[in-house]
């Protein structure tokens, strides 16, 4: 059955299957009580709840006895460094430049997770399932280190020997009694470039990430104002962030995704500031239809574009955000005044 699940995971599309227990990440509950009693969460007070699943996979699904843990391969086709040079023009995150990958992942889970049921009915047993991709209280990084996908890295990202960072994790928990493939140990040794690129020093310390001071959980996951002291720091990153993975050595393994839906969109590769900084509720949602981008809302990601557009040093960008001082969002109107001031 594992030789088979291995196989069919290849052909639905996934780029790696590794199964672990669902047991099988010591002190997972310690660990995520630091993070939360330190309040490197943030807003994100969602990661506090259910605190009772999200550190203990067991306590999640208690019939569970396999954990089967997918790399979805999303590798960029371009150098996503190389807008960052572009002071009049935006960078998105790798992973948001076409379709959410929830939608993709899902359905490729679903489809193996139907297969494998089908296969336990042929077999003479049975087999339950659930499918999850970032949306449950499971922590799949931890997971996906159990099983073998990877380790997880100085920067807390999963770092793969065979697809360097560019992977997304998916998991199915099964009913099924699965051979474990374990856990696969740290290949950093003494690098640091993942922590010593990250332009506002989230991380405290190697293997610890302060998300108050991520750009990435800034961007997507912060309401409100962002911290001026911060701002600067953001350049002009205005959804997510891939210094830290882009930084890392193992990617010299990895490959462009084969996933058309997962390479980049013209119009999302490095757009202009000035287009992004006039864009109302309504063609924003058109923009940004099927992508991760829109469930942040217009109001965001126009304050986000307002302080790309004060970080670009470029006078000629003032008149794109002059305007959104008086924009009705009170948020937007702090971004805008601050970027003209910062380009008067």
């Amino acid at each position: 059955m594992k030789r088979k699940l291995v196989a069919e995971a290849a052909e639905v599309g996934f780029a790696s299957c590794k199964v672990c227990r669902p047991g099988d990440v010591p002190q997972l509950a310690e660990r995520l009580a630091a993070f939360l009693e330190a309040g490197r969460h943030g807003q994100m007070g969602w990661m506090a709840e259910r605190t009772h699943w999200r550190g203990d996979p067991k306590a999640l699904w208690p019939e569970a006895r396999s954990v089967i843990m997918l790399a979805e391969n999303y590798g960029p086709g371009h150098d996503p460094m190389a807008v960052l040079e572009q002071r009049d023009r935006a960078a998105i995150s790798v992973y948001a430049q076409n379709r959410d990958y929830h939608d993709v992942v899902k359905k490729r889970l679903k489809r193996l997770g139907r297969w494998l049921i089908a296969e336990a009915e042929r077999e003479g047993g049975g087999a339950e399932i659930k499918v999850f991709v970032d949306t449950a209280p499971v922590m799949e990084k931890p997971l996906g280190q159990a099983a073998g996908l990877g380790w997880q890295g100085k920067h807390t990202n999963l770092v793969s020997r065979e697809l360097g960072s560019w992977f997304f994790l998916g998991a199915i928990f099964t009913t099924l009694e699965l051979e474990p493939d374990g856990a696969e140990r740290d290949h950093c040794g003494s690098c640091r470039a993942c922590l010593d690129v990250c332009p506002t020093d989230a991380f405290p310390a190697p293997y610890q990430l302060d998300a108050r001071r991520c750009i990435s959980y800034l961007t997507i996951e912060h309401h409100g104002p962002v911290d001026e002291a911060l701002r600067p720091g953001l350049g002009n990153r205005i959804y997510g962030c891939d210094d830290c993975l882009a930084a890392c050595p193992w990617n010299k393994f990895a490959v462009q995704a084969q996933e058309m839906k997962y390479h980049a969109r013209d119009e999302l590769l490095a757009p202009e500031l000035a287009e992004l900084a006039a864009l109302d509720d309504a063609a924003f949602r058109a923009l940004f239809s099927g992508s991760p981008i829109k469930r942040i809302g217009r109001d965001r990601f126009v304050r986000n574009v307002c302080y790309a557009i004060g970080n670009s040093g470029d006078p000629a960008l003032r008149s794109a955000v002059q305007a959104l001082c008086e924009d009705g969002c009170e948020t937007v109107r702090d971004a805008a005044r601050w970027a003209v001031a910062r380009l008067s």
